[in-house]
């Protein structure tokens, strides 16, 4: 997934995240006596969202890697793509949702514990913590990060996904419930529009119709590392 796709997936995708973590940052403790304070609390709680984002796309990368180099790239984005848009049609048609499980009552108890203490330390924790939560749309940046094919660009895409998200939560962070609930609705409605453009561009991608950027051609000599220049080093796009 290319990175501006990452990062407006973020940028829209916020108006969920607000949603669903917009009670966590209005929970969060405040950290000192100062606006500086303050601020600084809710910065570093966003830092610790993008820092575990960051680990998730580097380990989902190498995934990425290791089907690269067995010469399944093409097949991965093309079934995330794929399971992107039926989950989409699915959701919309059913209302389908995805539940959180037993599995994530260690992180519901230490966010308890890390809500109890005032200190800047204790909100970038549940910055780290909040990055584990299950979400569709980290899944769905998840899903890229492994269609990207190699561990760096995964952590890139990740970062940039994490970074779409920051001006949403931090607005809610910082004003809560003044903050407009018109303008998330607005954002929450285009949320489907770019989950389809995401699953589009991975079938896109899996189809390798040797278009640059959009469909590179991944059989043409460069499947195990799709990113690399011919003496190994990762190209930059």
């Amino acid at each position: 997934m290319e990175l501006w796709t990452a990062f407006l997936l973020g940028l829209v995708g916020s108006a969920h995240c607000a949603g669903m973590c917009g009670p966590l940052a209005l929970a969060l403790p405040a950290t000192g006596n100062t606006r500086a304070a303050f601020l600084a609390g809710r910065l570093l709680y966003n830092l610790g969202r993008i820092l575990t984002y960051a680990a998730l796309g580097a380990i989902f990368g190498l995934i990425g890697q290791g089907f690269a180099l067995a010469g399944l790239q093409r097949w991965v984005s093309l079934v995330a793509g794929a399971t992107i848009l039926i989950s989409l049609v699915a959701s919309a048609r059913f209302g389908l949702g995805i539940p959180a499980t037993s599995a994530v009552g260690w992180l519901k108890s230490g966010f308890g514990k890390l809500l109890q203490q005032r200190s800047l330390a204790s909100v970038f924790a549940l910055g780290l913590l909040n990055g584990l939560l299950p979400c569709g749309l980290v899944y769905v940046a998840a899903a890229g990060a492994t269609a990207s094919g190699h561990f760096l660009l995964g952590l890139e895409s990740m970062v940039a996904f994490g970074l779409g998200t920051v001006p949403m939560m931090l607005a809610f962070g910082l004003v809560g419930p003044k903050l407009q609930f018109a303008l998330r609705f607005k954002l929450q409605r285009l949320i489907p529009a770019s989950l389809a453009v995401v699953g589009t561009l991975l079938i896109l991608r899996g189809l390798a119709l040797g278009i640059p950027y959009l469909s590179p051609d991944l059989s043409a000599g460069k499947a195990a590392c799709p990113a690399c220049h011919a003496d190994g080093t990762l190209a930059r796009h």
